[in-house]
């Protein structure tokens, strides 16, 4: 008869459990289990596991009063429930549980605990004084969905070179669409990681995706590209984001990462003469990497084009700032072509302004040209018609 003693919880939050779920399914090997106190001063000591590169420990240390009252007091092998908003996920057994330094934490992940730094005092408030480690079992988890994905794309096309792109398309626009070009020409099967961070402002993540997924669909060769939905936690900020990236990638069966030239966690150096980055202090994690050129639009040349090879000033260039792009869309103003391919922006403004005009049949054959039959037009479509009368160039 099954025992009516119900476990004590620990109450996490979505990113311990996303986490988790990339740390079960094989996803961020070598690490394959929680740090015990040995395993945590190991790690932070040498950054390896197993002789190879893992940027810190991996611990579980939620924050709140009731969780530390728990670990506190809970028992070697006590068996503990693994509660996230307010639903069981999962179980734990207890292994060890042992005090953190909070600051050190910080510095592994962020490489400073100061505020001011972006992430840093949102991670302080989930993160606990106490970790537990321990074997743990979870309830509905996606994650074990990726590599079945990657595989099952490249057995559709044979492919044997497999390069991934880490992004968040907030919001999906010119430069990304040729970063994603080039990268097709250069393998056979590309993946690309659509990101979905915890503390990210913007365009909804549902509403990305469907951008993503329409450029893929209608403008992109069949079965070249796949997307990969991923949650990814705090442990991908700061400094190591990048190694954290390149070990999923590979452990995803991707034997590529391609990382765009801007990329804030590069750290690009030289040594002996050489262009290098942070990836190239891997060690055992077998992945090549591309660094690809940051891509503007030059007034000059009239089209896009990669900085090192504009012979043009800066004046010229107009970027593609995520952020700014960000600020016309959040105001319902629809962004140049140049910037962001029309029908993404129709899709985009569609489904964050819905309802938005009062009788749009009527508004719709009044200022735009239609066939003469009686249709209902969706806003969808009344973007992308309107949008072309503002490229119209005959009395501008």
């Amino acid at each position: 008869m099954e025992s009516l003693r119900k476990n004590r919880a620990l109450h996490i939050d979505d990113e311990a459990y996303s986490a988790l779920a990339m740390l079960k399914n094989e996803l961020l090997l070598p690490a394959t289990k929680l740090a015990n106190k040995e395993k945590y001063t190991e790690v932070l000591k040498h950054s390896l596991i197993r002789g190879k590169t893992f940027p810190f420990p991996l611990i579980l240390a939620p924050a709140g009063q009731r969780n530390k009252e728990v670990l506190s007091s809970v028992q070697e092998n006590e068996l503990l429930d693994l509660v996230c908003d307010d639903i069981k996920i999962g179980e734990i057994t207890t292994e060890e549980v042992y005090k953190i330094n909070k600051d050190e934490r910080l510095h592994q992940v962020y490489g400073t605990s100061e505020f001011s730094h972006p992430g840093v005092h949102g991670t302080w408030q989930r993160l606990g004084s106490y970790a537990i480690s321990g074997h743990y079992t979870l309830k509905n988890q996606d994650k074990k969905n990726i590599k079945y994905l990657v595989n099952d794309a490249k057995k559709r096309i044979s492919a044997t070179r497999t390069s991934a792109l880490m992004m968040t398309a907030n919001p999906l626009h010119r430069a990304h669409e040729r970063l994603i070009r080039q990268a097709i020409e250069q393998t056979d099967l590309l993946v690309i990681f659509l990101l979905k961070p915890y503390n990210i402002n913007g365009i909804n993540y549902d509403v990305r995706y469907q951008a993503l997924e329409y450029f893929i669909t209608n403008f992109l060769p069949q079965n070249r590209v796949v997307i990969i939905r991923l949650e990814h936690s705090y442990i991908f900020a700061g400094f190591n984001e990048l190694i954290i990236e390149a070990i999923v990638a590979k452990n995803s069966g991707c034997d590529t990462i391609i990382v765009g030239q801007d990329h804030e966690a590069l750290g690009m150096y030289y040594d002996d003469n050489i262009n290098k980055s942070i990836l190239d202090k891997l060690i055992g994690i077998d992945i090549k990497v591309d660094i690809v050129s940051v891509y503007v639009y030059c007034d000059e040349c009239k089209t896009l084009v990669s900085k090192d090879t504009c012979p043009h000033g800066q004046h010229h260039h107009i970027s593609y700032n995520d952020d700014s792009i960000l600020q016309l869309i959040g105001h319902g103003l629809i962004p140049p072509a140049v910037l962001v391919r029309k029908e993404i922006s129709a899709l985009m403004l569609s489904k964050l302004f819905p309802n938005r005009f009062k009788n749009l049949q009527d508004l719709y054959s009044n200022i735009l040209p239609a066939s003469g039959l009686l249709e209902n037009y969706s806003e969808e479509e009344f973007y992308k018609e309107l949008i072309k009368l503002y490229q119209t160039t005959s009395l501008t």
